[in-house]
């Protein structure tokens, strides 16, 4: 006779379809995975968003291809932030809007719209709040998440890390552009486009 195991069952019943363990331990830390998962499809809206638009803010920055080089790895890494967390929403029981339309109506932040006037410093100007109300998102999913639901956390933090890079290169960028003053972030952009050295899904096997 086998000895038992302390972790062999718990709350949920063998066999049961209906509930989630990973959601019953997020609840027995104290954590709310309804309200965190309701928190994440709001963050991933306007992660989708800031996709969007910012495809539209970088093709208007013609000319200025050093700028449009670094929109587009921020542009590619929010696609990444997106594709990462997506899958955490199912797996708290939940699943991001059928409609597109209420999808982008739950977006945390603001749509990242081109400016009336699309000149260069206008658009850095919206680059750099996107930027920065991005990092106010994953910042409260960190916070909601550190003691109870670990795998959220760590998905939030590795984006805040990539958002709060995201900030450093349209503020070294805007300075320059707008006040002639060099503001430098410590680093340039990827590798690759849209490296997202933190945050990326695991990827397709294209050669299989």
């Amino acid at each position: 006779m086998s000895e038992q195991k302390p972790h062999a069952s718990g709350g949920v019943e063998p066999g049961d379809t209906t509930k989630r363990v990973g959601m019953e331990i997020i609840r027995e830390r104290g954590g709310d995975p309804e309200a965190i998962r309701e928190k994440l499809i709001d963050a991933i809206a306007a992660e989708f968003s800031t996709y969007y638009y910012y495809t539209n803010l970088r093709m208007h920055l013609a000319g200025n291809e050093d700028y449009k080089e670094i929109t587009e790895d921020a542009r590619l890494e929010d696609r990444a932030h997106f594709e990462l967390v997506a899958p955490r929403v199912y797996e708290l029981d939940g699943k991001i809007p059928v409609d597109i339309g209420e999808f982008m109506y739950r977006a945390s932040c603001p749509h990242a719209e081109l400016p009336e006037d699309p000149t260069a410093e206008n658009i850095l100007e919206v680059l750099l709040e996107a930027e920065r109300c991005a990092i106010r998102t994953w910042s409260a999913v960190v916070d909601m998440t550190r003691d109870c639901d670990p795998r959220t956390f760590d998905m939030a933090q590795r984006i805040l890390q990539e958002e709060i890079d995201h900030e450093a290169w349209f503020v070294e960028l805007l300075s320059m552009e707008r006040d002639g003053e060099v503001n430098p972030a410590g680093h340039f952009v990827r590798g690759e486009p849209g490296d997202a050295p933190l945050s990326t899904n695991n990827r397709f096997n294209e050669s299989a």
